[in-house]
């Protein structure tokens, strides 16, 4: 499973597993090092292709706030209008205008409620009114739309126009700024118009939209063009009448003929733009700044410090220590974290019959699943110890950079597993400085419904500030590191810290944009 993410759902080429290797989501050694943008460049396409994937150079800035509670919720705009009055046009001439990162357009078309065997017929014969408000799922839409304004991971049903029925298979969408919901019923349910922020009413002739619907359902929906006349005449123009053109008056913003009135767009995306400002955080600001003048808190987890444990630590701190060494120690000591953190999973006692007849009082995993989660790139190292010990375990991944610009996190690709959220979760990553990226990770989790208390970080090496920001916005979330170091220098390096991790595992000279900037120790991380 895929998460859709946001305005660009449409360019994704994703077929592999989650379980591609780095190499694949990085350009040639060398490659020019190029600035992240804060918003999609028109000129240049804000795309890193590779053979399976598309991954955004233009990622979505944090949503939520120093106490990883979402600060403000995503900005909603509904489009009404009546049918084939080009509500589609005007949403996507306002996501181009836009120019922004995780939009997500949303069509109450999706919502049409499953069909009866005896409705099925009537449909068939143009005979079913789905121009009517008992045509659509209200309860499903509403509270689909409250969960995706609130920030969260949501499940689309996919139609089938042909069959009038539901596919299986649902679309999952997560991650939104801007949400744009389109629909010839947007304003009419009294609960889903307080979920709009902005209201927008597209005015079209009578005539030009009957012409659109003509096309369309007989091009793409296997219509004829006396049933598409039926139909229209029976249900859509009294439907249009009766509850559509009234709810004209509900609307902020009528704009008239559709998408090809650019005066009214473009004073749409000005509003939008304004109420985006707004929502611009500096959570790597407020971390950096917080007092960590507190105890090491309970969540948190050292593994124990032996001879062996200090023994490699010894290896990999020593920047004499060749790359080949660097990665055979690493390994080493992250199949002991990984094994380490496997024990704060929850067990059972579990009674088993020995080859001698004997009864064996033992324990079990009491859950239903495990999945592994790397924050790209460095995390990704420690998927094959976590393999190793974890029969059949699934694995997700995250990317994750900091803005150059802004000095911000920024969300650029998620892949995770279907139903993630009734699993226990290792999130996995290498070093962790401020905490900003191991935050925005665990609030995607959360996003996706996973339960706090079942979210395990685990990294080799870990600061004290980012052990306080994680604690401190998420103290049910398992802290789990093979050691911790107490400062920070000036540019929020770990000291002594490790170096750059991924520099030195993967064998980087330090000028690759397209790696995570955690590796790195870098100010937002």
């Amino acid at each position: 499973m895929e998460t859709e993410c946001g305005k660009m759902m449409s360019s994704r080429s994703d077929s592999g597993s989650g379980e591609d290797s780095l190499d694949r989501l990085l350009p040639p050694s060398g490659a020019p090092r190029r600035k992240s943008a804060t918003s999609l460049s028109k000129s240049e396409p804000p795309l890193l292709r590779t053979g399976t994937r598309t991954i955004y150079t233009a990622g979505r800035p944090p949503w939520y706030d120093e106490h990883g509670a979402q600060s403000k919720e995503a900005f909603v705009i509904g489009l009404c209008g009546g049918s084939a009055s080009g509500k589609t046009t005007v949403a996507n001439k306002i996501i181009e205008a836009l120019d922004v990162p995780w939009v997500v357009l949303l069509s109450m078309d999706s919502f049409y409620k499953d069909l009866s065997p005896e409705e099925q017929n009537l449909a068939a014969s143009n005979d079913y009114n789905f121009d009517h408000p008992g045509a659509f799922d209200f309860e499903l839409l509403v509270s689909t739309l409250r969960k995706l304004k609130q920030g969260k991971s949501v499940k689309i049903p996919v139609y089938d126009f042909t069959t009038h029925r539901r596919q299986k298979d649902w679309k999952n969408v997560y991650g939104a700024s801007v949400i744009i919901f389109e629909g010839i019923m947007s304003f009419v349910d009294k609960e889903l118009l307080q979920l709009l922020d902005m209201k927008i009413f597209v005015d079209t002739d009578s005539d030009i939209r009957l012409v659109r619907r003509l096309r369309r359902d007989i091009t793409e929906r296997g219509r004829d063009i006396e049933g598409v006349i039926k139909q229209y005449n029976k249900f859509v123009k009294p439907a249009f009448e009766q509850y559509i053109e009234p709810t004209m008056r509900l609307a902020d913003i009528v704009v008239p003929r559709g998408g090809g009135n650019m005066v009214a767009i473009d004073l749409i995306v000005q509003h939008v733009q304004s109420q985006l400002e707004e929502r611009e955080l500096s959570v790597r600001a407020l971390l950096a700044s917080a007092q960590q003048n507190q105890p090491l808190p309970q969540t948190l987890s050292v593994l124990e410090s032996t001879a062996q444990v200090r023994g490699l630590h010894t290896i990999i701190r020593s920047k004499d220590t060749s790359r080949d060494e660097f990665i055979f120690y690493s390994k080493r000591l992250m199949r002991l974290l990984i094994e380490h953190a496997l024990t704060f999973l929850p067990s059972q006692p579990c009674t088993v019959q020995t080859p001698q007849g004997h009864e064996y009082e033992g324990l079990s995993y009491n859950g239903r699943g495990i999945t592994g989660v790397s924050i790209l790139r460095a995390g990704e190292t420690m998927e094959p110890a976590l393999r190793a010990v974890c029969k059949d375990v699934r694995i997700g991944k995250i990317l994750i950079q900091t803005n150059l610009d802004s000095g911000e996190p920024e969300l650029h690709y998620l892949r995770l597993p279907k139903d993630i959220g009734e699993d226990h979760v290792i999130l996995m990553d290498s070093t962790v400085s401020t905490g900003a990226a191991a935050m925005m990770a665990v609030r995607v989790l959360l996003d996706h419904e996973v339960q706090e208390d079942k979210i395990a970080l685990v990294s080799l090496l870990m600061a004290e500030l980012g052990v306080h920001s994680v604690a401190y916005a998420f103290p049910k979330v398992k802290i789990i590191t093979t050691a911790v170091d107490k400062s920070l220098d000036d540019n929020l390096h770990v000291i002594p810290g490790i170096g750059d991790f991924g520099d030195r595992y993967f064998g980087t000279d330090g000028t690759d944009r397209w790696r995570d900037e955690e590796d790195r120790e870098q100010p937002s991380y």
